[in-house]
């Protein structure tokens, strides 16, 4: 059966609330809102801003809790504003004590939010939910225990599991020709503005060549399939472009003002290009493929790329990140933009633990490239067994309890692998949208905050 349609409303303003209508306690927001600390940060915050300059600053349970909205959501800066302005559970989640239907700051400010919140600020909020939570989980287990035989008991407790990944970053795949070609381009603007005050003062405007250029570059990008000697030969135009262009640009800034006509991002990006046209330069005299700290991006310069040998990518172009994983929660410890030892902050991770409950881990569970001699010994003097076989040739006659622990400890390794999958597939960390580095760690690590949302990273 189908029912009529003659009770479907045809305008807005037959739409109606019920009487006496309040916000839903056991709603996602409400429950967040009461998990975070919000006032204890609040001075931490207020410590950016001077108290009698400026404008009046947003509190820090907007700032953060619309980082926590953006990022729940997966939503651009705009449409998050528009999902604060049409839900009333959000705008309370913000610490606002009525609704209105309008947003209480612009979209561009998320970008300052973003700059202002520093990653040790959210990993702290992250520490105090879960240790909060899992206090008062060990106090019902623990209540009727003596103090001292608690002590005695808990020298070491729990698992950790740690491990590393790339964070991919939302770049065009780099090549040696491309990535020239758009430093030419770049250059070839700013040429045209620094020739603009001094148009009558030379005889002729600097000679770019940008049409040949552009369809010298064409030529072998549309080609599907290039030669190395082709390839070779269309870097080599680019590359005398390229320098020919940072030549006049020089010249004309010695004429002007610089300042007065190219912004501050202008001038760096100048900077990054010549930097680029120098490493590409070298590789091409040299014939070699990689140079230290290689640019592979003009706009995000910080971007490195990262061999890691995968199946499906054996180089990632991004930020490489080290986590702990501990009774369900994920911790954003360490972030770099090269490509380091994953067991490089074992050590740090492991006392970070101890730091955060008082207690070593009953046992830690990583792969094969954090079981070195080194970290054994230091496990073994804090009283933590390493999951996982020993050091050297593999025991012919191991005994089955032996290889049903080894099975154990890698189901329970893979967890934190899962974790992985779940955030780059769920949260986004799959593509890191930001370009600013100092944002990069906020857009996408907003911390395991609540079992209820299931966010972690």
């Amino acid at each position: 059966m189908y029912p009529h349609t003659e009770h479907l409303h045809s305008t807005i303003n037959d739409f109606q609330f019920p009487n006496g209508f309040h916000l839903n306690e056991n709603n996602r927001w409400v429950i967040l809102r009461d998990l975070i600390p919000w006032a204890k940060f609040e001075e931490e915050y207020a410590s950016l801003f001077d108290e009698k300059i400026g404008a009046p600053a947003k509190s820090f349970q907007i700032a953060m809790g619309a980082l926590i909205i953006q990022q729940i959501l997966k939503t651009t800066d705009r449409e998050t504003l528009e999902q604060i302005k049409e839900n009333p559970h959000l705008q309370y989640f913000l610490g606002l004590s009525t609704y209105e239907y309008k947003a209480p700051f612009n979209s561009s400010m998320l970008v300052y939010f973003r700059q202002r919140i520093k990653p040790e600020i959210i990993n702290k909020i992250n520490e105090d939910i879960v240790k909060i939570e899992l206090d008062k989980q060990d106090k019902k287990k623990e209540e009727n225990q003596d103090t001292e035989e608690k002590k005695e008991r808990i020298k070491n407790k729990g698992q950790l599991m740690l491990d590393a990944t790339v964070i991919p970053s939302d770049i065009t795949y780099p090549t040696d020709l491309g990535l020239l070609n758009q430093g030419r381009k770049f250059l070839e603007k700013i040429i045209d503005k620094l020739y603009k005050p001094v148009k009558g003062q030379l005889e002729k405007k600097p000679r770019t060549d940008r049409k040949k250029a552009r369809k010298a570059h064409l030529v072998i990008a549309k080609k599907k399939k290039i030669t190395t000697s082709e390839r070779r030969k269309a870097i080599k135009k680019q590359l005398r472009y390229v320098s020919r262009n940072l030549d006049y640009i020089e010249e004309l800034k010695k004429k002007v003002n610089e300042e007065e006509i190219l912004s501050r991002k202008e001038r760096e990006k100048i900077e990054i290009v010549r930097e680029l046209n120098r490493q590409q330069k070298e590789m091409y005299e040299e014939n070699k493929r990689t140079i230290e700290n290689r640019i592979v991006s003009i706009e995000q310069p910080h971007i490195r790329p990262i061999v890691r040998g995968k199946a499906r990518a054996s180089v990632e172009f991004g930020a490489k990140i080290s986590v702990s994983y501990v009774e369900g929660y994920v911790f954003l410890d360490y972030v770099e933009w090269s490509n380091f030892p994953e067991a490089k902050y074992l050590k740090e991770q492991v006392e970070k633990y101890y730091k955060m409950w008082s207690y070593y881990p009953e046992s830690i569970h990583v792969d094969k490239i954090y079981r070195t001699k080194e970290k054994r010994k230091y496990c073994q003097e804090k009283g933590i067994r390493m999951g996982g076989p020993k050091l050297g040739r593999p025991i012919k006659n191991i005994s089955n309890e032996e290889k049903k622990q080894s099975q154990l400890d890698e189901r329970i390794r893979s967890k934190i692998e899962g974790k992985f999958g779940e955030v780059k597939r769920n949260y986004g960390l799959n593509l890191i949208r930001t370009k600013l580095k100092e944002t990069f760690t906020n857009s996408n690590s907003n911390g395991n905050i609540s079992n209820e949302f299931n966010n972690p990273l």
